[in-house]
């Protein structure tokens, strides 16, 4: 049993700073994320939430420090930092899928390309993740045919095309009308009760209380809180969170 608990975390973050000029977007960032664990990131505008979520698969380069995942630090470029980057699924607010390209053949077309995935196995599997997402009957329709809500699921579809140990969302419903938020936390919230482990950067506190086993708030680019969502929701510790919660949840 000793084997489980000398297991690297899946994401692993110590003394992390990153500056954009003389802007300091994160400062000493220390964190560790176990296998099958879901944490959402939480915090005002501006307070560092997307650049940490970024910084995990190098899409914004750090300053100082060290950043690991499932026990491998994060190459600088070239070939193995897009191994890597096969390895981790990103979720943006904006969809990215290929316009020209039906919804099939984006959620094929990375396993084909990256992975050398025969194409009929790389459809079959696009096929059942479609199923999965709830868009199965748009699969040979073009991204502008969906709505925000379906595109993102698509996008979600993507990225666990590629059989991916960590998926990273940054603020994946926050361009969506309200009426697609749901559909598209139903599909996370199955992801995070299958195991996955996920780091999610939201301001849907439902979520944040249904499916994160840890909640971490972010405020001038430091985590100040670092608790479970019961703790962060009914007990927080620090002024900062304390108003921040009074802003969201009166609204």
């Amino acid at each position: 049993m000793t084997a489980t608990n000398t297991a690297p975390p899946m994401i692993r973050m110590a003394s992390v700073d990153k500056y954009f000029g003389s802007l300091h977007v994160l400062r000493e960032i220390d964190l560790e994320v176990p296998k099958g664990q879901v944490v959402v990131v939480l915090g005002p505008s501006g307070s560092g939430k997307s650049t940490l979520c970024r910084a995990i698969n190098r899409l914004e380069p750090i300053n100082t420090g060290v950043i690991e995942v499932d026990g491998k630090p994060l190459p600088d470029e070239g070939r193995e930092l897009a191994e890597l980057r096969a390895e981790v699924g990103m979720v943006f607010q904006s969809f990215n899928l290929f316009a020209h390209k039906t919804i099939l053949e984006n959620v094929m077309l990375a396993p084909v390309k990256v992975r050398k995935q025969p194409a009929a196995e790389a459809r079959k599997a696009a096929q059942q993740l479609l199923e999965r997402v709830g868009i199965a009957s748009q699969a040979d329709k073009y991204p502008a045919q969906l709505s925000g809500g379906q595109q993102q699921r698509a996008a979600i579809a993507r990225a666990l095309a590629m059989r991916p140990k960590v998926m990273l969302f940054d603020e994946p419903t926050s361009a969506l009308d309200p009426e697609m938020v749901q559909e598209v936390l139903d599909v996370m919230t199955s992801l995070a009760a299958d195991g996955m482990t996920m780091l999610v950067v939201t301001h849907e506190m439902g979520f944040a209380r249904k499916a994160a086993h840890r909640v971490l708030f972010m405020s001038d680019g430091e985590v100040v809180e670092d608790s479970t969502p019961e703790s962060f929701f009914t007990a927080p510790k620090t002024t900062r969170a304390k108003d921040f919660l009074g802003k969201i949840l009166t609204h």
